[in-house]
């Protein structure tokens, strides 16, 4: 059955000037994508302040993107497979500037939630179409660095959006924060219509092929895997500055420090993981979540003071840092012959996982605490390093790591 229909059109002569300017322009468009989605998570008793809700209803905002973008990506890279990538990058973009805007503005609860819609509609187009874009951009001899480039902005705005929205937030409101990252993502948005070059299609990803993946064994593995330390890591870190306020009982200019400071070590993490993963794709998974179940566990009993607390979100950090890249690089292996559908399914399972987990931890914190939080993610965690040990030796002929 063949899985992917080529298209006969031919990419345009790009001078590496040029591509690297569009790379850049991407990379940016990531970083501003990832920012604006995780950006609740230093707000959100703020926000939820300022509507008189919940903690747990406050989490939705980190809900409704992931189900929405776990949608968007399989759909529309089918639905929109023959129409140039370019138009449809600018597009996603125009619709996160419109999210930014909404959000900023919003007087009810529900206008911000219907912003957070077009915000999961933008993570699935614009990731699915991303992921192999960089052997288009500029010459094959440097295409492995460019991807390494637009990459590097998940880390970026994973680990240091946060802390730098949440400072932002607090000094004028969260609003702004809000409004600076839309202005943000204009720029970008200019810089897309300006550097990206016409992209048209060249292959198109059929849904059977989606399909066909989901029956193979590595695949279904790589599907547990993302699922179970992605669980964990946002069904516990979402909450994480309820636990700072409430149980550490530190101030916001305090928690703004600390949530930089596991910005840091995640960008640590990213580097460390990504030297890792060629060789022990499994392994460097299996010690991300090893990391991240030690911190999380770890929580309710050190986090309670101000040492204990750095400590444990310094080696959080450096675990969840080389999430991303273990758990794309394992989709990546299990469909070597499909890097588009592969990447799709990747975007698909990690941000409906990622929507699980914000959910998960709601019902969690507004029946418990944010230690139970904490605790539940750690078994979570330490899940995935069974499912490492145990699928090693049943993968090890089809897929060895050496």
């Amino acid at each position: 059955m063949s899985t992917l229909l080529t298209t006969s059109a031919p990419a345009p002569a790009r001078s590496t000037l040029t591509g690297w300017l569009a790379v850049v322009s991407v990379m940016i468009a990531i970083f501003s994508i990832v920012t604006t989605e995780i950006l609740p998570i230093g707000l959100l008793t703020s926000i939820g302040g300022d509507f008189t809700i919940s903690d747990g209803m406050a989490g939705l905002m980190m809900t409704m993107p992931g189900l929405v973008a776990a949608v968007a990506a399989p759909v529309a890279t089918v639905a929109t497979g023959r129409i140039d990538r370019r138009i449809m990058l600018c597009l996603f973009m125009f619709l996160l500037v419109l999210a930014n805007a909404l959000m900023a503005v919003a007087p009810e609860y529900w206008v911000v939630l219907a912003s957070r819609v077009l915000i999961g509609i933008t993570i699935g187009g614009f990731w699915s179409i991303a992921a192999g874009l960089a052997e288009r951009l500029v010459p094959v001899a440097v295409a492995s660095r460019a991807n390494a480039v637009i990459f590097s902005s998940v880390p970026l705005g994973s680990v240091l959006g946060v802390p730098a929205g949440t400072l932002l937030g607090e000094i004028a409101g969260w609003r702004t924060a809000f409004v600076v990252v839309g202005v943000l993502s204009a720029v970008v948005l200019g810089m897309l219509l300006t550097f990206l070059p016409p992209l048209p299609t060249r292959t198109v990803t059929r849904a059977s092929v989606l399909r066909g993946l989901l029956r193979g064994i590595n695949v279904r593995f790589a599907l547990l895997a993302t699922f179970l330390v992605v669980l964990a890591q946002f069904g516990a870190y979402t909450y994480v500055t309820p636990f700072l306020e409430q149980v550490t009982h530190v101030g916001p200019g305090m928690i703004t420090l600390l949530l930089l400071i596991y910005g840091v070590a995640g960008i640590l993490g990213n580097f460390l993981g990504g030297a890792a993963i060629t060789r022990r794709p499994r392994a460097t998974l299996g010690c991300a979540a090893a990391l991240i179940a030690i911190a999380t566990l770890g929580f309710p009993l050190l986090g309670r003071w101000e040492a204990g607390a750095l400590v444990l979100l310094i080696i959080w950090g450096i675990g969840y840092g080389a999430v991303p890249v273990s758990t794309q690089a394992w989709f990546a292996k299990a469909a070597p012959n499909a890097p588009e559908a592969a990447s799709v399914l990747f975007t698909a399972s990690f941000q409906a996982t990622f929507a699980l987990g914000a959910l998960t931890g709601g019902l969690v914190v507004d029946r418990g605490s944010p230690a139970t939080v904490m605790l539940l993610g750690g078994l979570t965690a330490a899940l995935v390093i069974v499912v490492v040990v145990v699928t090693h030796a049943a993968q090890r002929r089809t897929w060895p790591d050496r």
